[in-house]
């Protein structure tokens, strides 16, 4: 899962970074609004943190470009401002919950997770299932449901697999799954990736699955089962 910090205090942004990535997301930072906005409408987070008071574009315009262009991540609003007015223009700008500075990290966290687990929330979900395939996201482990043979799966693989699994029989282009997997701000080549889906299609074929990742000519791959 993927989550962008918007927040111009770079420290701030850095230790939110931190303790996000030990609890293992992959996060990108920005420390200002246009570079904020940017990067988000890339539609690649399954959350955000929004800090309000922000360089060049503040928070509360971004909410209304990610909702005017269809960003279905959840927000979180990060700000040190705590007046009711405030937290309302939030909500209804399409925030999905609002933290007050100065915060405890381990509340932040809480309320990453529970946003991310929420009912509501179609991204995320313990079991992903395609085909004969079920991918439990708590554990990393892939099962085959038709020989119940099973597998651990090494961390990007697990992204990879993850992104295929919730974008099923839809082509994928190389830029997306960097975008996803690797970041905005990769330098991955194309035979890093090839090696991963190597690797992927190895353990499918081990634990006795027909679904596969096929390659498409000049457009991406297709997951396929």
């Amino acid at each position: 899962m993927r989550i962008l910090v918007v927040e111009d205090e770079e420290a701030i942004a850095d230790i939110i970074a931190t303790k996000l990535r030990r609890e293992k997301y992959e996060v990108d930072t920005s420390f200002d609004g246009e570079d904020g906005l940017y990067n988000a409408l890339t539609n690649i987070y399954d959350l955000i943190i929004l800090d309000i008071m922000l360089p060049k574009m503040n928070g509360i315009e971004i909410l209304k470009e990610l909702k005017e262009n269809n960003i279905n991540a959840k927000v979180i609003i990060l700000t040190a401002k705590s007046e009711l007015d405030d937290k309302l223009k939030g909500f209804d700008t399409g925030a999905n919950d609002y933290v007050t500075k100065p915060f405890h990290i381990e509340e932040l966290i809480a309320r990453v997770n529970v946003q991310l687990r929420s009912k509501g929330n179609n991204n995320v979900k313990d079991i992903l299932e395609y085909s004969d395939l079920s991918l439990n996201i708590r554990t990393s482990t892939l099962t085959c449901l038709e020989t119940s043979e099973a597998i651990n799966i090494p961390y990007r693989e697990f992204l990879l697999l993850e992104y295929f699994m919730n974008n099923r029989e839809q082509i994928i282009s190389k830029e997306q799954i960097y975008d996803k997997v690797w970041g905005i701000d990769n330098d991955y080549e194309s035979n890093n990736l090839e090696a991963y889906l190597s690797f992927l299609r190895k353990k499918l074929k081990v634990i006795g699955s027909k679904v596969n990742i096929k390659a498409v000519r000049n457009l991406g791959y297709k997951m396929e089962g």
